[in-house]
């Protein structure tokens, strides 16, 4: 079975990348950075429905995502939701949250406050800041993940 994401999320966002189980999406509001992680798994609307390896998987990519945020946007807070009432596909909503924000200290849902999509430049703009710091991201994981490999003593690494 092929992943096909919902429509609303789909018309509401941007693909940025796909991850290991998630499709990454910046949602379509200027008011705050905010991604959607979708786990790319038919038929999944809790977390329960995912395998007891996604809901690692999936962790460890929604700490990636609040990651990213904290280090691009310096937030005072990140929010991480599930909410799932509007839209029943399995997604997460990570968002950058400021004490001078329009809806703070509430949740963003809780006051009626007009989006502000991206012009197709601050768009782009985005959407390459977020692709860069993942990029980066990935490849200084690598270099760690490889230099833990040395430091274990694995000998065919260095083998002449």
């Amino acid at each position: 079975m092929t992943f096909s994401l919902d429509h609303r999320l789909a018309d509401s966002s941007f693909h940025v990348e796909d991850w290991s189980l998630c499709r990454v999406c910046l949602k379509n509001d200027q008011n705050w950075p905010w991604l959607y992680l979708v786990p790319m798994r038919e038929g999944a609307r809790e977390f329960c429905d995912l395998s007891a390896a996604d809901q690692q998987t999936l962790m460890t990519e929604m700490a990636r995502a609040q990651a990213a945020l904290k280090a691009l946007y310096a937030p005072d807070k990140i929010n991480t939701a599930a909410l799932g009432n509007m839209v029943p596909q399995l997604h997460i909503h990570i968002f950058a949250r400021y004490t001078t924000d329009p809806a703070w200290p509430k949740p963003v849902w809780a006051l009626d406050i007009a989006e502000q999509p991206y012009d197709p430049a601050a768009r782009d703009a985005e959407i390459e800041k977020l692709r860069a710091h993942f990029a980066a991201d990935n490849q200084q994981t690598g270099q760690q993940a490889g230099q833990q490999e040395m430091a274990k003593g694995d000998k065919t690494v260095c083998q002449r």
